[in-house]
């Protein structure tokens, strides 16, 4: 079996001509179950974030492992998911109300929750939908790039009252996005994190529970949900890259590196050797320009792995991509490494930031060969 495994992948790799994403099924499909397991053990429900995959052939692994609702993050691609069967979705991102039409065309087939982090966007929303839309007001619990900030008691009663008098809006309850565990480097402070933005929302919901017994809290970033066990006191998490990982996870310590799910395939076209650095045909319109600063003064754009049996290693000591520009990746690599790679191969490289790298390459080849679609944000889908 490994074997055939080894021929599958030389073969796919004889196909690639120019950057493609590699994805490990097996992985993928093991970090899918294991936070369904953990959300079954807290008896939460786990809604996760599909923008990092945003593939319908990926979605069914999660059906597979018991989920039934899901997250996303525009209403295009709530559509693009809803013709696939998907009839309990959230778009978290806050509501532009300038696609009421789509939000209304959603709303009339599914059970849409959407969310504000304005006054003024409730209101809009208010005049403009027609059939039943429950809404999640969003809370900056810390990372400060929008929601209603915990303490704003007269913005909530005022978002509150709008969805009150509104004969198609109705609270779903309070959200929040704890950002701020990305710039964790260790367990304990992702732990800590955790703890403040459980704590804080716990206590925001505590004032408005009497108002409203039903409302719940919905929390969701890949680190505190990958590292933290007791869920006890939320509803619902909605982590979206652990289906894929990356290395920004690995260095925050929300997993290791063989976790990591996807890896980029790239030609190489040209070697220095007086500099150690080989050229790809993989440059930041295949990546992103996220990189990783691990504070020696590199950069850190990608890690070489080396393709195998089983898919590929663990990254190689000192091989990493220094530099990218449009179409171009600089991989710096030690002098026994210079000498196993020649012009006209294929190297894969583990991406910094997965979600970004999967959005620019549009797609998957799995080790067993088979071609995935990725949703087209250009495209107009009907449901």
């Amino acid at each position: 079996m490994t074997i055939n495994l080894k021929k599958q992948l030389m073969s796919i790799l004889r196909t690639v001509t120019e950057p493609v994403l590699l994805l490990d099924e097996k992985k993928c499909r093991n970090n899918i179950q294991r936070m369904a397991d953990k959300a079954k053990r807290n008896n939460i429900r786990l809604r996760p974030h599909f923008k990092t995959h945003q593939s319908r052939h990926i979605a069914e692994w999660f059906r597979e492992a018991g989920v039934n609702c899901i997250t996303v993050s525009s209403l295009r691609m709530a559509t693009y998911f809803a013709e696939q069967g998907w009839k309990d979705i959230t778009v978290a991102f806050p509501v532009n109300t300038l696609e009421h039409e789509r939000i209304n065309r959603l709303a009339r087939n599914l059970n849409l929750n959407l969310i504000v982090a304005d006054l003024e966007a409730a209101r809009l929303l208010s005049a403009t939908v027609r059939y039943p839309v429950q809404l999640w007001i969003k809370v900056d619990s810390g990372s400060r790039r929008t929601g209603v900030l915990p303490e704003d008691n007269k913005t909530v009663d005022a978002i509150l009252e709008v969805i009150n008098v509104s004969a198609s809006l109705s609270f779903r309850g309070f959200l929040t996005h704890a950002g701020q565990s990305y710039n964790c480097r260790s367990r304990d402070e992702i732990m800590n994190v955790h703890r403040k933005t459980v704590a804080l929302m716990t206590d925001l919901a505590e004032r408005y529970r009497s108002a409203f017994p039903g409302l719940e809290i919905s929390t969701g970033d890949t680190p505190t949900c990958s590292v933290a066990e007791d869920f006890s006191m939320v509803d619902e998490i909605r982590p979206g890259n652990f289906v894929f990982y990356d290395l920004t996870q690995a260095l925050v310590t929300a997993c290791e590196k063989r976790d990591i799910a996807v890896a980029v395939a790239c030609p190489v076209v040209a070697k220095h050797a007086d500099r150690n650095e080989i050229i790809l045909y993989g440059g930041g319109i295949h990546f992103s320009k996220e990189y990783l600063d691990p504070g020696d003064g590199k950069k850190i754009f990608g890690e070489l792995v080396r393709l195998s049996d089983n898919g590929w290693s663990e990254p190689l000591e000192g091989c990493y991509v220094s530099k990218l520009s449009q179409e171009h990746g600089t991989l710096k690599v030690t002098d026994e490494v210079f000498s196993q790679i020649s012009v006209g191969e294929v190297v894969a490289i583990l991406p910094v930031h997965s979600c970004m790298t999967a959005n620019l390459l549009a797609g998957y080849i799995t080790l067993s060969g088979k071609r995935f679609e990725y949703f087209d944000a250009k495209r107009e889908y009907y449901m």
